[in-house]
């Protein structure tokens, strides 16, 4: 069984399903919204409970628990509240099963997670602690358990790789790009997003985008910002270096052009959202039939469009290509559109005959989806990977 059948064989059948599934969602919220304001505590106790539960858990997680302390938390509710929502949560829960066999985790794990989590918001939620409410959150865990088991039982692929560094380049005292040598080519999509630990800061990872197409030698091409608060991603600027070796685990998200498409293109990006965007024109350069295709680059700044130069060669060489730069203030006159990239792109109309790709920080995403929909951007054209961690 797969796990689209195993998560729609939980719930009502299809009349209900929907209905049945969004009410007892509506429940999981408003009872999580009580308990919101503790959110510190609740991940305290958590955590005791599963350590308490299962000890062996603990080697899964990095000595300092202060990064993780609620953001495995933030992550199960997140994830439980999308259970009324199977076309975008089973894909996720497909692949965020196949990546956790990178942490050792076993099957006995997830009841142990589970009886954690129920325990901790139990704990906090006092007298709104109900049996229709303690159902609610039991049935909703079950789906995305059982959801994230099956597919990570029916994986045989690694669960993950090594990679050396051969490369580290500072682009600005918060920016590098990072090259690593995988140690047999890793089977992403460009597009795609990969996890990785490294030896700077052991058990915890972070999401990064290659900024290539897969190639042959199996090297990788990672744009990495420090962000604040960031403990990996500082760590990665500041303290990589060539020869470390990085762990990779596999591939997730969604971000792909329909090949099946006849309508032109759209791609906007923020920062270092280029990345899985530039590896995506890489493939799109490689292939016979490339639609016509707008890129859109922003950032604060003329400094943040760090690999603007290389965009705008590869436009030069490719007539089905056009980039244009935007920034929120320009100083220097440059030429580029100001505004943010929500200004900007929705100046331009509402772009509601082409495939948009939308890549950056979760706010920025946001933002420029919402404007989107409102100019009239159809939203089932618009594609975009929401699922962020440093």
């Amino acid at each position: 069984m797969t796990a689209e059948q195993l998560l729609t064989a939980d719930l009502p059948s299809v009349g209900e399903s929907r209905s049945e599934a969004s009410g007892m969602v509506e429940v999981i919220r408003s009872s999580w919204a009580l308990v919101e304001p503790q959110a510190e505590n609740v991940g305290r106790h958590f955590y005791a409970t599963l350590f308490s539960r299962a000890p062996e858990t603990r080697d899964l997680f990095p000595v300092n628990m202060e990064v993780q302390r609620s953001r495995l938390l933030r992550a199960l509710v997140h994830v439980v509240q999308m259970v009324d929502q199977p076309d975008d949560l089973v894909p996720f829960l497909e692949q965020l099963g196949r990546d956790h066999r990178k942490f050792g985790v076993l099957t006995q794990h997830y009841d142990a997670v589970g009886g954690a989590l129920l325990s901790a918001i139990g704990e906090f939620a006092g007298d709104a602690w109900t049996p229709p409410v303690e159902k609610a959150w039991t049935d909703a865990y079950g789906v995305v358990a059982n959801a994230m088991r099956t597919a990570a039982q029916a994986e045989r692929g690694p669960a993950s790789w090594l990679g050396r560094v051969v490369s580290h380049e500072r682009k600005g005292w918060d920016l590098a790009v990072i090259t690593v040598q995988a140690s047999e080519p890793i089977p992403y999509r460009a597009g795609q997003y990969l996890s990785v630990e490294t030896p700077q800061r052991p058990r915890l990872w972070r999401y990064l985008s290659p900024a290539n197409a897969p190639r042959p030698d199996g090297t990788l091409e990672f744009h990495v910002r420090a962000v604040n608060s960031g403990w990996v991603s500082r760590a990665i600027v500041a303290h990589s270096r060539v020869g470390d070796t990085w762990r990779i685990g596999p591939p997730m998200g969604r971000m792909s052009i329909d090949k099946e498409s006849d309508r032109d293109l759209l791609m906007i990006a923020g920062g270092t959202g280029m990345a899985p965007l530039k590896a995506l024109l890489e493939e799109l350069a490689a292939q016979p039939k490339r639609p016509r295709t707008q890129v859109f680059v922003g950032g604060r700044s003329w400094e943040d469009l760090y690999d603007f130069a290389a965009l705008r060669k590869l436009s030069y060489s490719n007539n089905w290509l056009d980039v244009i730069p935007v920034v929120e203030s320009d100083e220097d006159e440059t030429g580029a559109e100001r505004g943010t990239l929500a200004d900007v792109v929705t100046r331009y109309g509402a772009w509601a005959d082409h495939d948009v790709l939308v890549c950056g920080s979760p706010a920025m995403i946001r933002a420029t989806v919402s404007r989107m929909l409102v100019a009239g951007t159809p939203l089932d054209r618009i594609r975009y990977d929401p699922f962020t961690m440093d």
